[in-house]
């Protein structure tokens, strides 16, 4: 068997194992020194729970400084609302406690429904508010007239415990607005890499005809399987992209120059996820089924690979000139093609590619001047009420219960039971599944209580000073710092780590008493417990039904953009934008699904959902300039109020548009008119492919919306549920 330690040094230095070593390591260290200060300094100003001071170190810190300032921040705010809400709530209900119990849930509650619906480190400041009311108020149950001592000394532990971490860490973490700049530049080469993979492959498919096809566009009247490594390598950029969003808004927090600039970073990184969700299934039918469109994939092929030469130096943000030619000259080659096309599958192919290199110049805009006029879109996040609505019950839920078996029961460690569940439950209701996650917290939480007595009998017993004393604490919490970042273990990790601290209890003048630990370990234990009941048992998730709640949602704003009036037409960026939102929580959702359902075509129709999106836009744009006559406006009115009957009838809805499409193509125009009209009539088409392709997405009876006992072996979305 090999020895570790001798594997350990023979890692190459270049490596990304050793690289994360490193890097671990070095958290850890700034960690613990952050930990002996802040509890030394907790002792020497005589605080009353100088562990506090601990539990706000680990919980702040972050190897991202930015995101430990952010973080801090919004502690810190939480906390002052949390004693404040505290002490109103301990001086207005004083005389009943069933009353003060029944207030103090219905906050907690709402303190884990608000951070649900808040994004990044905004969402910790309800949390802290949550469970600082509870940490307050435990001390004071039986003194209620210490409720006012007991919030200052809550606000000074946490702010003493915010300083230090921030200073150490600010003064040993390199900062670099380079390093954001070089991952914006990467996400966009990677973006190029993977439409270029498309358009190659378009290319040699089409390349493959021997002569050019009469079928209509997507005759297949379905999806086609990609390659799985497309599917893989869109994965791995969505991640990539899903992972920029906060890494800009931390930076922004910590470097002045990312913040001036930060609306246009965020609205890069959106425009890249909508350049990748555009390529689904449907430019493969489109590319196939038209070869004369060979001429048009060929143009942004080149195009794109001129693009990726271009990028390749380091500092092409900073002079942008020459992607921006080269994207401007291309747009005047496809004008060229554009006059040419006659047919509205060609047309299809250049509105694409145009609105493909479009994207990409205002993306480069958007990295290059991110303070510049063009930057006036403003995304509002998307709110999933239902998932915040049903973490604020079970906030309530086991507040309230946690509250009633102290009351009724009156264990003299009951008040550490329902800080650790309110806590808990506040902690996790920031996570994408909370009861997915309140597993490991609360085997994390569980696996501390071996370790707290450990620390007891082994370590605090033969502590001689205080550097022993920051030794023996910082071996116990070893194993939850190390693996508080790990994408499998963080959750457990960090558990592990905040509850150890919660439970050490080690005062200025530590008096042993080992039926009190014992108590608060079975505390601990029955939290736990309460913890898995409420968020497994009592109150599960069922993802499935969150993913079919934001399916309707996209259908119902592809229903609402085709009912708005043409001057009440919302910018593509910013309808998108909410769009793009909602299928990244999608994505998640449904990757949580346990049964059995099509998740593959789930995920293209979610993307299918943002082209239609585009497309209903791009023919509200055309309308105007086409010139139609009264009778084919009428026609178009009614395909757009088929959209109506999207969930009821998809189908329908397809022929209605491909009526409409007739009678638009069979009139005659000439110049600018005939142009837009064979714009129109290639939206009007495209739509109703992508309609026909996926009618189990939008249908109201689709297999991701049926009940539990209606559940089948995983339908197609292909398929039309309809009788």
């Amino acid at each position: 068997m090999r020895n570790p330690f001798r594997q350990l040094l023979s890692f190459d230095r270049n490596s990304l194992r050793w690289q994360n070593f490193v890097s671990t390591a070095a958290f850890t260290a700034r960690v613990f020194l952050s930990i002996g200060i802040a509890l030394f300094l907790a002792f020497m100003i005589q605080l009353e729970s100088p562990m506090s001071t601990v539990t706000t170190v680990l919980i702040v810190a972050n190897p991202t400084v930015g995101a430990l300032v952010s973080k801090s921040v919004w502690r810190m705010t939480g906390t002052v609302i949390g004693a404040a809400l505290s002490t109103a709530v301990m001086a207005m209900f004083v005389q009943s406690a069933v009353l003060y119990f029944m207030v103090l849930s219905a906050f907690v509650g709402l303190a884990c429904m608000t951070a649900t619906c808040l994004r990044y480190f905004r969402a910790y400041a309800a949390v802290l508010a949550g469970y600082t009311i509870i940490i307050v108020a435990v001390p004071a149950f039986a003194h209620p007239e210490n409720i006012f001592m007991s919030a200052m000394m809550r606000v000074s532990d946490v702010a003493l415990g915010i300083v230090v971490t921030a200073a150490v860490f600010m003064v040993t973490s390199p900062r670099r607005r380079q390093g954001t700049m070089d991952a914006l530049s990467g996400a966009f080469r990677e973006t190029i890499r993977h439409a270029l993979v498309f358009h190659e492959g378009l290319m040699d498919r089409s390349d493959a005809q021997d002569a050019p096809s009469s079928e209509p566009v997507g005759t297949e009247g379905a999806f086609r399987s990609l390659p799985q490594t497309i599917y893989d390598g869109r994965q791995r950029l969505l991640g990539q992209l899903a992972r920029l969003g906060p890494a800009i808004e931390y930076a922004a927090t910590d470097n002045p120059d990312i913040h001036a600039g930060v609306r246009g970073y965020r609205l890069a990184v959106s425009r890249m996820t909508g350049l990748v969700a555009s390529y689904h299934p449907y430019w493969r039918n489109l590319g196939v089924a038209n070869p004369l469109s060979a001429p048009v994939h060929r143009e942004i092929r080149d195009t794109l690979t001129e693009l990726l030469a271009l990028t390749e130096t380091a500092g092409w943000i900073e002079w942008p000139q020459g992607v921006l030619a080269c994207l401007e000259e291309s747009l005047g080659r496809l004008e060229v093609l554009e006059g040419a096309a006659t047919s509205p599958a060609v047309q299809a192919s250049v509105d694409n590619v145009r609105d493909i290199l479009l994207q990409l110049r205002e993306t480069v805009l958007d990295l290059s001047s991110p303070r510049g006029p063009h930057v006036r879109v403003r995304v509002l996040p998307y709110l999933e009420w239902m998932s915040a609505i049903y973490n604020g019950l079970r906030g309530m839920l086991i507040a309230f219960l946690a509250c009633m078996i102290w009351y009724i029961t009156y264990f003299p460690t009951g008040p550490m039971m329902i800080m650790y569940v309110v806590a808990a439950s506040s902690l996790l209701s920031t996570a994408p599944s909370a009861a997915r996650a309140s597993l490991p917290m609360a085997i994390g939480t569980a696996l501390s209580v071996p370790a707290c007595w450990l620390c007891h009998i082994a370590a605090l017993p033969r502590v001689d000073g205080y550097p022993m004393l920051w030794l023996s604490v910082c071996a116990c919490m070893l194993p939850g710092v190390w693996l508080q970042f790990h994408p499998r273990y963080g959750v457990g990790a960090f558990g592990y780590t905040v509850f150890l601290a919660m439970q050490l209890m080690i005062t200025n003048s530590m008096v042993p008493d080992d039926i009190t630990l014992i108590n608060t370990w079975l505390a601990i234990l029955m939290g736990c417990a309460l913890l898995v009941l409420v968020f497994r048992v009592i109150m599960p998730a069922d993802q499935r039904l969150y993913a079919s709640r934001l399916v309707i949602s996209l259908g119902r704003s592809l229903q609402n953009l085709s009912a708005r009036p043409a001057a009440k037409v919302p910018s593509w960026m910013v309808w998108e934008g909410t769009q793009i939102q909602k299928v990244s929580i999608l994505l998640m959702r449904l990757s949580l699904v346990a049964s059995p359902i099509d998740r593959q075509g789930y995920v293209d129709g979610a993307f299918a959902a943002l082209s239609l999106g585009r497309l209903l836009i791009r023919l509200r744009q055309a309308v105007e300039p086409a010139g139609l006559s009264a009778h084919e406006r009428e026609a178009l009115d009614v395909a757009l109020a088929s959209f109506r009957t999207l969930r009821r009838d998809p189908v329908g809805t397809a022929a209605s548009l491909m009526a409409a499409a007739g009678l638009i193509g069979a009139g005659e125009a000439s110049g600018m008119e005939g142009l837009y009209r064979v714009r129109l009539v290639s939206c009007l088409e495209q739509i109703a492919h992508i309609i026909n392709s996926i009618p189990g997405f939008f249908h109201a009876d689709g297999p991701l919306h049926l009940w539990y006992d209606e559940r089948e072996p995983a339908t197609l979305v292909a398929v039309n549920p309809a009788r």
